[in-house]
């Protein structure tokens, strides 16, 4: 056999040679000899498989790079093995094959060291648990060798202001206070740890780092016993505070001006400076003394033990007022309070307060003797005397009790009511009294009283409070009966009376003719001042009228004039104030303008004047203005003074003011200038909303100029025939035909060029406000009604009008008679005139509302709600109304489809209308999906531009010819 082929037995027999697993591998790693241990390393025979078989992952990895270098060198690593089930940390030794071997190769040597790396990592984890307690310990942690600071933690490190690197090999003695201290402290425990002992020292001073000193405990054991250069460790706890509290407990018990003692088996264990001289005890002798020994006898101890003992079991506190003992035997009265330290074990003792009372017991009975002397004298005063808290007599004197005809005794604790023979006579007296103690003084007054028999008699009444700075607490009175010295002044005052009688008698005739001149003159001056009165004065409220206000307002100019000051002018429309009058008559409307004028003048100042000017229109003239809020201030109380309801035969009525102000000289510099720009403003205020005040601009002249001419050319326009009715079409959601037709009001306003189609809500409000929306209202249903007519004539369908009915068209008395006169002068078919009234004008006058409805109902007209869901509707009204349609307003259906509220809300309404039979249309559809809602909703009708604008009569007629062709093809 050659080497060649003999190559691996020769080195199989080599490997088993090595006590440890061993293999031999070619260089591409594959095993061609392995020894006994190897193979029962790996479980298998390991020839001709590859080495890498052994390990997995990083350890892989490594065995292939160590494979590479053991060809050139020996190698030594440390490694896993994972295979088949097999973990185990190995040391790898490799080696390169001999240069005659014929192939380059390695041996692989293993040796287990599992169990050295379990204990290096057990080892590991228990050094780093101690350097955790070492490094957070909460007490300084040092380790020395002899003279020198070896290793400390970081609390050490923080008590004395040093870094953990500073304090190495630094001399422990700068840590002390002073070189003798270390010395001292050096020798102490160099002693106790020599004979193999714990030194420990309960306060050691130190200093740190900034020369601040503290205080700590140390406790020290040498590394060796008896070995001092081994080292020693040392524990510094810093005790500076608990120390600082100890003294200052300490301090406070020694100046403390209680006796404070500890007490356990019933003998004295602590006690304070103060418990050493309250008892005696200051010279010594206390230490351990019997508790016994500080009370008079054995029994009067006994006592207090059986009733404080078990109040400490039950962990509650003992007091006591009892008599003590001095060291000499002397006694003193003390107040004593005791508690346990430990409730739960009574063993631990208990602490003792004991206060020196004796003084105040002396007081006290001198107080009692004084008391009994006062009473003495009390009883034989020739006044009646008695102390009265509350109402009642506390104390009296004998002398009181006679007075009031009361048995000895029988006074204290009667009410002071019960002294008086009526209520009123008494609640004069407490009044008088209050007043007089009040104003610290003694309350002095003669009063009707009443005995227990029921006999009266006249009492002086002198009292005066205890305390002057407590007027209403106890109070000492002293009665006097003066019955007869008010019969003798009674009997001379009558004698004067009948004296002064006889001259009146005779002065009376000497001054008869006289009086009958001077009535005559009288007569004719109060004639004089009633013309005057009348000329310059409202003959309804009693105010300045215009006369007497432009002749205040040129007085007021001059005076500003002279003294460089200011005044202004506020101008005053009531609101509305023309609905009430027309709806509830002149009678209410008198007592509103009447109650308005009280409240004006209680909102200004007495030196202001208010004016009527006429109608609903006041003036305020406030002279002596400096700046603008002042007015602005007198503005708001005026509003605030009116905002009050006014009640009037079983009517709140409510009113506001637009108020217009103006500034001289600022905003005028004569009456005419102010009182125009004052009503300029006022319109502003209008047009802002009313109920508020706006100052006069420059530019009101223009806008108040404006509002004059659209006023002017309204009333024109229903001259001049300008007005023209318009028609919307209501359609049939079912059948998509025309259902109604509402009436809408368009003015066709001339221009120099043509005309302007003017929409109602530019001018709608200007005839609410002036009144005119009554006789063009009235046009406008007969208007309408004459259209039907015609259309009829022409042959086309006959479509109801829903025509709209304004609040104060509405509350007007001729409404009902109007209308009437229309339907029987037109010839119209009452069932095709329907009125739509808002709900705010339903709710305003409750009864007369339901009234003109049942009036127009009994016509045959129908009835609906506009603009619903807006106000504040009344279900129980509701019901009573004679309604049969309700017309969603249009801000409900502007969201419907991006709105889940306003969904929710049309679902309500659509509801309550199926419950009470009502029909229902929905204003202002413009888009094909809110139709689609409101039909899913079930409402019957519908308006908006998704079918038509507002048309025309010729265009109406054209959509109504339209609609009966179509109706006639289905």
């Amino acid at each position: 056999m050659d080497r060649l082929s003999s190559k691996p037995a020769f080195v199989a027999e080599a490997l088993d040679l090595i006590a440890g697993p061993a293999c031999a591998v070619d260089a591409t790693g594959i095993v061609f000899a392995a020894n006994s241990g190897m193979r029962l390393l790996a479980g298998a025979p390991l020839a001709g498989r590859s080495l890498f078989d052994l390990f997995s992952g990083q350890a892989a990895r490594i065995a292939l790079v160590e494979l590479r270098r053991a060809m050139r060198a020996e190698r030594c690593w440390n490694t896993r093995l994972a295979m088949d089930g097999l973990d185990m940390v190995v040391q790898v030794r490799s080696k390169p094959l001999p240069p005659g071997a014929g192939a380059p190769g390695a041996t692989f040597v293993f040796t287990d060291v599992s169990g050295y790396e379990r204990g290096q990592q057990a080892l590991r984890i228990a050094m780093g648990e101690h350097k955790a307690i070492f490094d957070n310990a909460p007490v300084g942690i040092v380790f020395t060798k002899p003279g020198l600071l070896k290793e400390c933690n970081p609390r050490l490190s923080s008590m004395v202001g040093y870094s953990v690197e500073e304090l190495a090999d630094r001399d422990p003695g700068e840590m002390f206070a002073s070189p003798s201290e270390y010395q001292e402290f050096r020798d102490e425990a160099l002693e106790a740890l020599a004979k193999g002992g714990i030194y420990e020292k309960a306060e050691c001073r130190f200093v740190r780092r900034d020369g601040s000193l503290f205080w700590a405990r140390v406790r020290a054991s040498a590394v060796v016993p008896g070995q001092r250069e081994a080292g020693t460790i040392w524990i510094i706890e810093d005790v500076s505070e608990t120390r600082h509290a100890r003294r200052e407990l300490q301090a406070l018990m020694n100046n403390a001006s209680l006796a404070i003692m500890f007490t356990r088996k019933q003998r004295v264990r602590r006690c304070n400076a103060a418990f050493l001289d309250m008892f005696g005890y200051a010279d010594g002798g206390w230490d351990g003394l019997m508790v016994q020994a500080l009370h008079p006898g054995v029994d009067a101890f006994n006592r207090i033990a059986a009733a404080a003992y078990p109040l400490f079991a039950q962990g509650r506190t003992y007091q006591a007022e009892t008599e003590l003992v001095r060291k000499d035997g002397t006694p003193i009265w003390a107040k004593i309070i005791g508690y346990a330290v430990n409730p739960g074990e009574l063993s631990q003792g208990y602490v003792w307060i004991v206060e020196d009372r004796t003084r105040q017991k002396r007081d006290e009975q001198a107080l009692r003797v004084a008391l009994l002397e006062n009473q003495a004298i009390l009883d034989t005063a020739v006044l009646g005397i008695a102390v009265v808290e509350n109402g009642r007599t506390l104390h009296c004197n004998r002398k009181m009790e006679e007075l009031f005809g009361y048995q000895p005794g029988a006074c204290t604790g009667t009410s002071i009511r019960s002294l008086y023979p009526s209520t009123q006579g008494w609640q004069a007296a407490r009044r008088e009294t209050a007043r007089d103690f009040a104003a610290g003084r003694v309350s002095v007054g003669e009063h009707l009283l009443v005995r227990q028999s029921g006999e009266t008699f006249w009492g002086r009444l002198s009292g005066r409070p205890f305390d002057l700075a407590d007027p209403s607490g106890r109070s000492l009175w002293l009665v006097d009966d003066v019955t007869a010295q008010r019969e003798a002044a009674e009997a001379v005052r009558r004698a004067r009376d009948e004296l002064e009688v006889r001259v009146t008698e005779r002065t009376a005739e000497l001054a008869g003719a006289n009086a009958l001149l001077q009535d005559e003159i009288l007569e004719r001056r109060q004639a004089e001042a009633r013309v005057h009165h009348m000329a310059y004065h409202d003959s309804l409220t009693g105010l300045p009228n215009r006369a007497l206000l432009s002749d205040r307002l040129e007085r007021s100019i001059l005076a500003a004039q002279r003294s460089g000051g200011k005044l202004a002018i506020m101008f005053l429309d009531l609101d509305r104030f023309k609905n009430i009058n027309d709806s509830l008559g002149h009678a209410t409307g008198d007592h509103l303008l009447k109650e308005v004028a009280g409240r004006l003048c209680r909102a200004v100042r007495a030196s202001d004047t208010v004016a009527r000017l006429g109608g609903d229109e006041f003036v305020v003239l406030v002279p002596g203005v400096h700046a603008l809020e002042e007015c602005s201030h007198i503005g708001d109380k005026i509003i605030d003074a009116l905002a009050a309801p006014v009640p009037f035969e079983g009517h709140h009525l409510h009113i506001s003011p637009s108020i217009g102000i103006c500034v001289y000289p600022d905003d005028g510099l004569d009456v005419e200038t102010l009182m125009r720009n004052a009503d300029a403003a006022m319109y502003q205020a209008k047009a802002a909303g009313r109920n508020n005040y706006q100052f006069f601009t420059q530019r009101m002249n223009g806008a108040a100029a404006r509002h004059f001419e659209l006023e002017s050319n309204l009333r024109q326009a229903l001259a001049n025939g300008e007005f023209e009715p318009f028609y919307q079409p209501i359609m049939d959601i079912a059948t998509g035909r025309v259902h109604a037709l509402e009436v809408l009001l368009r003015w066709r306003k001339p221009l120099l060029v043509g005309t302007e189609l003017v929409l109602p809500d530019d001018f709608i409000p200007v005839l609410e406000e002036n009144g005119m929306i009554v006789p063009v209202g009235e046009w406008v249903i007969r208007r309408a009604c004459e259209q039907s007519m015609a259309w009829q004539r022409d042959g086309l369908p006959q479509v109801p009008l829903a025509i709209n009915l304004s609040a104060r068209q509405f509350m007007h008395k001729a409404l009902v008679e109007s209308i009437r006169r229309i339907v029987e002068e037109t010839g119209i078919d009452p069932a095709l005139v329907e009125f739509e009234i808002t709900e705010t004008a339903l709710m305003q006058h409750g009864e007369q509302t339901l009234d003109i409805l049942g009036q127009i109902n009994r016509m045959g007209m129908r009835l609906s709600i506009d603009d619903f869901g807006t106000g504040y509707s009344s279900l129980a009204y509701l019901k009573r109304f004679p309604v049969r349609k309700i017309k969603i307003d249009r801000t409900f259906v502007r969201e419907l489809v991006a709105s889940s509220e306003d969904r929710a809300i049309v679902a309500a309404v659509m509801a309550l209308a199926n419950s009470l039979q009502l029909q229902v249309v929905a204003e202002g559809v413009e888009t094909a999906e809110q139709l689609a809602l409101l039909r899913g909703f079930g409402c019957q009708y519908v308006q908006g531009w998704l079918f038509a604008r507002a048309l025309d009569s010729g265009a109406t007629g054209q959509l109504l010819l339209e609609d009966g062709r179509h109706s006639r093809s289905v």
